[in-house]
């Protein structure tokens, strides 16, 4: 942050308080004019954070100034909730979009909020709990575009459908970073005028950035100074931030010699793409009434291990070994990708996220304890994903419910509950498998594939369906990993035209010796019961 402001700084002369009110009621007339001049509905990006208010305030004030009769296009407010915002943001953005509702209509101003949601099969706990996707990173970095971009993405879509075109107004700046700055400098060649852009990424649409070259002092000046519209409060604003800033301290604002305040950064509590949640941690560390989220910071920190190939499963997602090349100080090692979270891990974030939900509504203050960190349409998904996706029929979602909520799970899912196979069968398998999680695996697969096809009155792909269980299922770790390691060399070996090795790793996968079988897990495992017998 400090580098982009320098950079800044050396590249625009600082304004003065008075060159900053002057340049504030030029932009005043700015977006009147841009506003005045088409019918093309406006969509204002809000986060609750300080840049975003300053460009709806901005863009508030400056309309509120016409008179009611040019008052006539649509101006859309979206927020996007991830459903792991931080949930003081999150209550703070939701009580200021009511308040936005109300002083819009009584101001008579062409203003409408918006809270958009993730859709239920994207949200952060149904990928990680229930797909097992693993927290996230710069090389998997899942969540940005499911939890934010779609969301927003799909009201815009919506609002060029509906009106052919769209002015997306943004909080961007400049001096926010470096790499934000760079992003910005690229965009310029698609410049229309000062401050609006055609929209790379959205044909038919157009960006307008107000305050793309604001520094982070003047948009504190400016939220001090000007009253906010919607009658929310930027003195409490103001207070958050210093709040979730290390030491606490925000300077009042006065001039622009004062040291800015407000360089922390609000975002999703389970965020794993910073190396700390700094604001969460300064939050709790400077303020005793906010101690209550220590078990969401506890949860945030245990996603993020360093090394978690311990907690995955060794195949991907889809049931394949694949191979990458580690190093390792120097030392190149051919290893299996770890894939996603096992059923244990898998049950043991489900049980953490429900204990922290349960501590913190017994826990928290009076007007936190309706907090709720996983909806029960996200249980509902997670609990259709282990069952029909990932065939676990021990239909262990309820039961951890119950255990820690001491309450039960009412599903809202229509016949989530009917089902011939279930715990007491899972059991059994266990039983009969002897603590081998692949044994177990593959016949569990076996079992509920044939299952979900037995009310077909056409039975079309079972066949299949149960080869894949086979092809994903039927080794074991060390065979499979093997397996993986012969089709890369394989593979290497045809594309280096190599055919004598290739007819040597073919020999030795096919046939061990004259009399015995190809070395697969159902030999491995059948032979070594009959010479037990």
């Amino acid at each position: 942050m400090a580098t982009a402001q320098q950079s800044e700084n050396q590249s625009q002369q600082a304004r003065t308080v008075a060159e900053l009110v002057d340049y504030i009621q030029e932009l005043t007339t700015e977006i009147q004019e841009l506003y005045c001049l088409d019918a093309i509905p406006w969509v204002v990006g809000y986060s609750g954070g300080k840049d975003s208010t300053a460009t709806l305030q901005l863009i508030w004030n400056a309309i509120a100034q016409l008179p009611p009769e040019k008052r006539t296009k649509a101006i859309h407010v979206i927020t996007t909730d991830t459903l792991v915002e931080n949930p003081v943001v999150s209550a703070w953005v939701r009580n200021s979009l009511d308040q936005m509702k109300a002083a819009a209509k009584e101001q008579g101003m062409p203003i409408e909020p918006h809270l958009n949601y993730p859709a239920i099969k994207d949200t952060f706990w149904v990928c990680l709990i229930g797909k097992g996707y693993p927290a996230p990173r710069n090389r998997f970095r899942w969540c940005t575009e499911r939890l934010k971009i779609q969301p927003a993405d799909s009201f815009i879509r919506e609002m060029i459908r509906a009106s052919g075109e769209v002015i997306l107004v943004l909080g961007t700046r400049k001096a926010e970073s470096v790499k934000r700055a760079i992003t910005m400098a690229k965009h310029r060649d698609w410049r229309i005028r000062d401050r609006l852009n055609t929209n790379p990424n959205r044909p038919n649409s157009l960006i307008y950035l107000p305050i793309e070259d604001w520094r982070t002092h003047e948009v504190w000046i400016y939220l001090n100074q000007w009253q906010n519209p919607w009658g929310y409060s930027n003195k409490d604003l103001f207070t958050m931030y210093r709040g979730a800033t290390a030491d606490n301290e925000c300077p009042l604002v006065i001039d622009t010699s004062t040291p800015s305040c407000g360089d922390s950064r609000f975002g999703c509590w389970v965020c794993t793409m910073v190396s700390k949640d700094k604001s969460m941690e300064a939050m709790i560390q400077n303020d005793e009434e906010k101690e209550w989220m220590q078990p969401l910071l506890d949860i945030r920190n245990e996603l993020d291990a360093e090394d978690d190939r311990d907690k995955r499963d060794f195949r991907r997602i889809w049931g394949e070994v694949t191979l990458f090349e580690r190093n390792m100080d120097g030392e190149i090692s051919v290893e299996p990708i770890p894939g996603p979270y096992t059923k244990y891990w898998r049950e043991h974030w489900l049980r953490k996220v429900l204990e922290a939900q349960t501590q913190i509504r017994r826990t928290a203050p009076e007007n936190m304890r309706d907090i709720t960190l996983i909806t029960i349409e996200e249980l509902s998904e997670i609990r259709r994903i282990w069952l029909e996706e990932k065939h676990e029929f021990d239909d262990s979602l309820p039961r951890i419910y119950k255990e820690v909520t001491d309450e039960p799970f009412i599903d809202p899912r229509p016949g989530a509950g009917n089902s011939l196979l279930g715990s007491d069968e899972w059991a059994v398998l266990e039983e009969i498998c002897e603590e081998d999680a692949m044994h177990l695996e593959l016949m569990a697969k076996l079992l509920d594939t044939e299952r979900q096809y037995r009310k077909m009155s056409r039975r079309v792909g079972i066949y299949d369906a149960l080869a894949k269980c086979f092809e994903t299922s039927s080794r074991s770790p060390d065979e499979a990993i093997k397996n993986a390691h012969l089709k890369r060399d394989l593979k290497a070996a045809a594309s280096e035209g190599d055919i004598e090795k290739v007819k040597q790793l073919t020999l030795g996968d096919v046939t061990v010796s004259e009399t015995e079988k190809p070395q697969t897990w159902g030999n491995i495992k059948y032979k070594k019961r009959n010479s037990v017998d």
